[in-house]
């Protein structure tokens, strides 16, 4: 019988995982032609989530789990519970249910009798999301699009179902600074795209904060374009040029009509804008600097305190 894993990251989800598990215990009774495993990944959780997480444990041997140290984000319990998962598949999904579970039976059959390596989930709808963040979200897909080697899809989630094959190639990726939905499409493999309108969390509150996912687009940005930097050398090469043009044209307006080559005020306007611009292009490069810093630091991706048995 094959197997098929579901990877949960978990951060403060005391509310909703008795919810996720009835649902995810409905799918494992629907598809009784498969084994479950469910591997719970606690992101250094604070209130109840890792006790609840144990009462499942002794109550379902389907049931693995992992506990960090600390919160190491989201990218490190996603990596931990992909190398924890024994699965000839293995599934990607929130606790917060806005991933609808019973998508994953219809997943496993296109992966078996269409030839698929991967069936990933992307949102046609942002209803119940903030207009703002809708607007930056579809500008960052635009913008990554743009300047990278890669193609993401606009709305794309990480709720997924892959074989194992891209499972291994995904784990052979043990980069620091991770941005998985980037990761997922760079490593390639024949991929099906399912749409679903967007579900609102089924109890608690979301940890994900503007200022959290505009850091999280930077990194992956900087994950998978170098364009920032061939950008600030371009503006650094304009900016050069135009301030040459200017010298030029006021020494000959000097030397043509006399009389002074303008005021201390527009020196000064001119010296802060170009010292802004010098600021803006080595913050650009000060952003690769310290991501390869971290890397070659080669601190581990995550800690576990502790964990069930049949995890590492």
């Amino acid at each position: 019988m094959k197997q098929i894993s579901i990877v949960v990251p978990c951060y403060n989800e005391q509310e909703v995982l008795p919810y996720f598990y009835a649902e995810v215990s409905k799918l494992a009774a629907d598809m009784a032609f498969v084994a479950f495993e469910f591997v719970f990944v606690d992101d250094g959780s604070q209130d109840c989530t890792l006790p609840l997480i144990k009462d499942l444990q002794r109550r379902d041997q389907r049931v693995k789990y992992l506990s960090f140290s600390r919160n190491f984000g989201k990218e490190s319990a996603i990596y931990a519970g992909l190398k924890n998962a024994r699965g000839d598949y293995v599934a990607i999904m929130d606790a917060d249910l806005q991933d609808p579970p019973m998508l994953i039976k219809d997943m496993y059959l296109i992966i078996k009798h269409e030839g698929y390596d991967c069936v990933a989930t992307r949102r046609t709808t942002r209803k119940g999301e903030p207009p703002v963040r809708s607007f930056f979200a579809r500008q960052f897909y635009r913008i990554i699009n743009t300047i990278s080697n890669i193609e993401l899809v606009d709305g794309a989630r990480d709720f997924r179902l892959m074989s194992r094959q891209m499972v291994d190639s995904i784990l052979q990726i043990c980069e620091y600074n991770r941005f998985s939905k980037g990761i997922f499409a760079w490593v390639g493999f024949k991929t099906k795209w399912m749409e679903y309108d967007n579900q609102e969390r089924a109890a608690g509150q979301t940890k994900w904060s503007f200022w959290k996912l505009y850091s999280y687009s930077l990194d992956g940005i900087m994950a998978f374009s170098t364009t920032p930097l061939a950008l600030s050398s371009v503006i650094g090469l304009v900016f050069f040029l135009v301030s040459f043009v200017m010298i030029v044209a006021m020494a000959a307006k000097y030397l043509l009509w006399g009389g002074s080559i303008y005021g201390w005020p527009f020196m000064v306007c001119i010296l802060l804008f170009i010292t802004g611009i010098q600021l803006f292009c080595t913050g650009i490069v000060g952003q690769y600097v310290s991501r390869t810093y971290l890397e070659t630091k080669r601190r581990p991706i995550y800690i576990v305190k502790e964990y069930s048995d049949e995890c590492h």
